[in-house]
């Protein structure tokens, strides 16, 4: 039954792209028209008036900018022009270490703040104060005292990464059944073997549900970050295209930035179904 509603689905899904994109090629098409019957209009568009093509590019245009891009991703001419493999490298470097610093310090002060009422008390006037600021806000600041753009990202994806971890990690932890632990102290179980040995399995499926927000909020962060540093990445680039008004590229960059948000979404997707039902 699920296969079958799983295959109907992707069929279903498949239609309404082909539809999409019937739509889009037609009304890119149509548009060239437009502008040869509008002096005005065609005298607004450019040369893409005058040669009848539409100057927003259609799914054919955006196929052939695709192909070239996969047919040399990683070319560098130079600072500002460099392949889309190389400045999507770029990107996934600075996510994956400002993600991996953030869960060094969030999930054990999730517990510290799960396993201590007094911690949590004393640490929540602080959460509730810098949890709400916006992480690009922490820019200006972040290039004045670092002076390094690169290392500004990454320190803008360690504070956005940081609050969904550390909330889910202590809720997790402060959820952890009651008569569980009464157990484990009837039985003399320390506390560092306690919390490996059954609050961290009890908390694991909100502790990697908190992880799979950061890592959404991450990868929407670094574009505004890098659009705002500029040199490389995902985000430079597409800020770049829009600047040498290559809409094809804005786009294609627009879907790589979808497809690569989603494949990170899916292995944290993935990981939390492991922890939930093991298998």
């Amino acid at each position: 039954m699920k296969a079958s509603l799983r295959l109907r689905a992707s069929f279903l899904s498949l239609i309404m792209l082909v539809a999409f994109l019937g739509v889009w090629q037609i009304a890119v098409s149509g548009v060239g028209k437009t502008a040869a019957m509008d002096p005005e209009y065609a005298a607004m568009m450019g040369d893409s008036a005058t040669t009848g093509k539409s100057a927003i590019p259609g799914p054919i245009d955006i196929a052939e900018t695709i192909w070239g891009h996969l047919k040399d991703p990683f070319y560098d001419h130079g600072a500002n022009d460099k392949g889309l493999g190389i400045q999507l490298a770029y990107s996934i470097a600075r996510v994956g270490i400002g993600y991996t610093l953030a869960m060094i310090v969030a999930i054990p002060t999730g517990f510290l703040i799960g396993m201590s009422p007094l911690m949590n008390k004393a640490l929540d006037p602080f959460i509730q104060l810098l949890r709400p600021v916006s992480p690009l806000a922490w820019m200006p600041l972040a290039l004045y005292t670092i002076k390094d753009a690169g290392l500004s990202a990454i320190f803008v994806i360690f504070i956005c990464s940081l609050w969904p971890m550390l909330i889910n990690t202590a809720f997790g932890v402060a959820s952890t059944r009651t008569e569980w632990l009464n157990v484990a102290r009837t039985l003399e179980v320390g506390p560092l073997r306690r919390a490996f040995t059954i609050v961290l399995p009890a908390a694991a499926p909100t502790i990697v549900t908190g992880m799979r927000i950061s890592i959404g909020i991450a990868w929407l962060v670094i574009v505004a970050a890098e659009m705002l540093v500029g040199g490389t990445g995902i985000g430079y680039f597409v800020w770049n295209q829009w600047n040498n008004l290559s809409l094809a590229n804005v786009i294609t960059s627009i879907l790589v930035i979808g497809l690569v948000g989603m494949v990170l979404d899916q292995l944290l997707a993935r990981a939390q179904r492991l922890v939930t039902f093991p298998e």
